[in-house]
């Protein structure tokens, strides 16, 4: 069980225009009962379907930290487990991380699985937007 204090397990949620702390991500789940600690990171990959991404802009909506927030806490509460994440919006490039997320559990299958639906919740529920910038020079908004 993740260790509690008078108001259950801490809640690390954020949306944030700075470099991710990845670090404070882990550190949040962090537990003497857990002997996994799955790290994701999504960072900028310098390709997207056959064209060179050179950047993106992430926007988010005013809100969006609520809904992080939201999900990180409905996800501890389902798995029982220690969960955090942060999400950066700005301009970023290619090797940045747009997203960090953490789980820690007794065991690694826990982690892992509860890491791939917690990513999956933020990417398809978070409200923030992403703006490719090509080498060419184009851009588009993908997954609108």
């Amino acid at each position: 069980m993740p260790e509690r204090g008078a108001q259950g397990p801490r809640l690390h949620a954020r949306i944030t225009d700075r470099p991710i702390d990845e670090a404070a991500v882990r550190a949040a789940v962090e537990a003497p009962d857990c002997g996994a600690v799955v790290m994701f990171h999504g960072v900028i990959r310098n390709h997207d379907g056959g064209l060179r991404v050179d950047s993106l802009d992430y926007s988010a909506h005013p809100e969006a930290e609520r809904f992080i927030a939201a999900v990180v806490a409905e996800e501890q509460e389902r798995s029982g487990l220690r969960l955090a994440a942060e999400h950066r919006i700005g301009a970023l490039g290619v090797g940045d991380a747009a997203l960090v997320a953490a789980a820690a559990a007794p065991h690694r299958g826990e982690a892992f699985e509860a890491i791939e639906r917690l990513v999956e919740r933020i990417k398809h529920e978070v409200p923030i937007w992403k703006r490719q910038h090509y080498a060419d020079g184009a851009s588009d908004w993908v997954g609108l």
